[in-house]
């Protein structure tokens, strides 16, 4: 049935039919969803003043814009969803473990350790590992994810435990919530002498909906430590210790020290046994998440994946997110080759053709072309979500608005990392900023690794600063980036990047001006002048004058000229910059000579006020 007409353009009426859409998605997919002309969607979108091609990624709002004057309900699919629905095509069912009950086998834990910033993860985990993470950590933060194993001793059996270290700067809570997503248990560390802080309690809310938690008393050993008030404060958010009657397990701890560690492995095991049933099937391909990913100069794209199921094998073809290859190598977490990764097993991996992103599903499948088709795909889709979410151009229809308002101003940037997710949360927090209507933010490019020419250069075609994050630029690059004067910033700690562009972004605002009062001098006399015009002999009241400072002119009290400026300022026979209160001057106001005898001069400057 055809649709009375939207703008005098005849379409398909629905009768609130769903239509599901991915994100990104283009008119011509709303179309094909529909049975419409895609050139009549772009013509109708024209009638409601947007100005969109047929084949152009479109933001959900717009589409759902469309959808609701058509009369359909629209629904856009969760990335999760979309991936799912891909790997189907290709008959391959993701996070399912495939055989029967026989075929799953016991598989170690995987922990997540969160809390508040400068409550000991790090701390901890080193003494888990007894190596010296923390040492090599830029402003004592983790700003990276890794994943880890050890075994410890439980009634007598030797138990493994993988952890996967969330980096601990509110920046990353995005990082945080995906780790909570690939974990069996969460510790969450919480400092005797400090209690609960707002990252505890963030970071219990990323978790405590989907795992059982295990809670570590970190600093026993400092002075002001009170584990029984943070067992206290936890009640509150439903963690009641077990010697309270509930079921969660307290240890209190010194990472310091290395105090009551093996006693909080023992609780972890202890908890997965009671509430958790850990099991996979070793023998299926192998599935599982990207945790980290980096590029290395010798050895090139590198991941560290976490296996959930099955077994990956050197040699096996993978898609991990965008991005695919051949398993060349495999790591253990102390550097040492291995062969294969079972279950709750992390090992980075050699052979990607590039760099996934930090969240990534991985998947072995029968063949390279496989993997690349699906690398491909998830690559699309990827990219026509990032086209919708940039701002649309402004169309002729709104331009005489933009400009009447100042122009919309913006602020490009391209942001370069050593690994994925510290890339991913940066951008997370800078797209964030909160800096009024009046400018905006677009991150034009991203991704891991040096700084390259490529990247200067589209830095120089769209006035974009580049911002490293612990990287830095290649030399060919470096060089064109001084030659061309393109702006590349370093960092190494995240806050400091955030604070920087925020205060580029609230400089990319109309600077706003107040009046500041320099001083007033009455006028005593007034001296005539053939080459200079009428000159104010004045005595200065309050303040100061100021050559090439704002003046007005005061008569009676009120205000006979305003805009002017002290052009000539002397002492006597000499030119003077300023003239303080106390002393006489003379004074001429450039072209303006209406000035009489106990007239008053204010003057005054324009300061700008800063930003809040």
């Amino acid at each position: 049935m055809q649709a009375p007409s939207i703008g005098g353009v005849m379409l398909p009426r629905g009768n609130g039919q769903t239509v599901r859409l991915s994100h990104g998605a283009s008119l011509t997919d709303f179309a094909e969803k529909i049975n419409a002309n895609p050139a009549a969607l772009v013509s109708v979108m024209l009638n409601l003043e947007q100005m969109v091609t047929a084949t152009q990624s479109v933001p959900d709002e717009t589409l759902q814009l469309l959808a609701d004057e058509m009369g359909f309900v629209l629904e856009i699919v969760s990335r999760d969803d979309e991936d799912r629905e891909l790997l189907e095509s290709f008959d391959i069912e993701f996070g399912e473990d495939e055989g029967d009950e026989e075929d799953l086998m016991s598989r170690p834990p995987v922990v997540t350790v969160m809390g508040h910033v400068d409550h000991g993860k790090t701390r901890l985990l080193d003494a888990i590992r007894k190596t010296n993470v923390v040492a090599g950590e830029a402003g004592g933060i983790t700003q990276h994810i890794g994943a880890y194993q050890v075994t410890t001793e439980v009634n007598g059996e030797e138990r493994a435990i993988t952890f996967i270290d969330t980096p601990g700067h509110e920046a990353f809570s995005a990082m945080r919530a995906r780790g909570a997503k690939s974990t069996d248990i969460a510790i969450l560390v919480v400092a005797a002498n400090d209690g609960v802080m707002p990252q505890t309690v963030e970071a219990l809310n990323h978790a405590q909906a989907a795992v059982p938690i295990v809670v570590a008393v970190n600093k026993i050993d400092v002075e002001g430590a009170d584990p029984t008030k943070v067992r206290g404060q936890l009640t509150e958010f439903g963690l009641v210790a077990e010697e309270y009657g509930g079921d969660t397990m307290f240890v209190d701890i010194s990472a310091r020290q290395g105090l009551n560690i093996d006693q909080l492995l023992e609780a972890v095991v202890l908890t997965a046994d009671a509430s958790l049933d850990l099991r996979a099937n070793p023998e299926q391909d192998a599935q599982g998440i990207a945790i980290e990913a980096h590029l290395d100069k010798g050895r090139g794209a590198m991941a560290t994946v976490l296996v959930q199921r099955g077994t990956l094998r050197v040699g096996d073809s993978v898609a991990v997110g965008d991005a695919h290859g051949r398993v060349r190598a495999m790591l253990d977490e102390n550097g040492k080759n291995v062969l294969e990764a079972g279950p709750s097993r992390p090992v980075l991996l050699l052979g990607l053709t590039s760099v996934p992103r930090a969240g990534d599903s991985f998947i072995v499948v029968d063949d390279d072309r496989t993997a690349r088709q699906i690398a491909e795909k998830r690559s699309a889709r990827d990219r026509n979500a990032m086209f919708a979410r940039r701002p649309m151009r402004i169309s002729l229809e709104n331009l005489d608005k933009a400009i009447a308002a100042g122009g919309i101003q913006q602020l490009n940037l391209i942001i370069k990392g050593d690994v994925s997710g510290s890339v991913e949360a940066l951008e997370d927090a800078l797209v964030k900023l909160d800096v009024g209507e009046e400018v905006e933010l677009r991150i034009l490019h991203r991704g891991v690794g040096a700084i390259t020419e490529s990247d200067v250069d589209l830095a120089m075609g769209s006035e974009a600063i580049i911002i490293g994050f612990n990287v830095r630029a290649e030399g060919r690059a470096r060089t064109a980036a001084d030659r061309e004067g393109v702006d590349v910033r370093y960092y190494s700690i995240i806050y400091q990047a955030i604070e920087e562009i925020e205060a580029a972004l609230k400089g990319l605002l109309k600077p706003e001006y107040e009046e500041v009062r320099l001083g007033s001098a009455e006028v005593r006399e007034v001296f005539r002048s053939s080459k200079f015009g009428n000159i104010a002999g004045v005595i200065v009241r309050e303040g100061l004058l100021r050559r090439n400072a704002k003046a007005r002119l005061i008569r009676d009290g009120k205000v006979v000229a305003e805009t002017l400026t002290i052009e000539g300022l002397r002492r006597f026979k000499d030119d003077a910059t300023e003239v303080r209160e106390g002393f006489e001057a003379g004074v001429t106001l450039g072209s303006f000579n209406d000035i009489k005898v106990d007239d008053v001069i204010e003057t005054y400057e324009m300061r700008e006020k800063p930003r809040g």
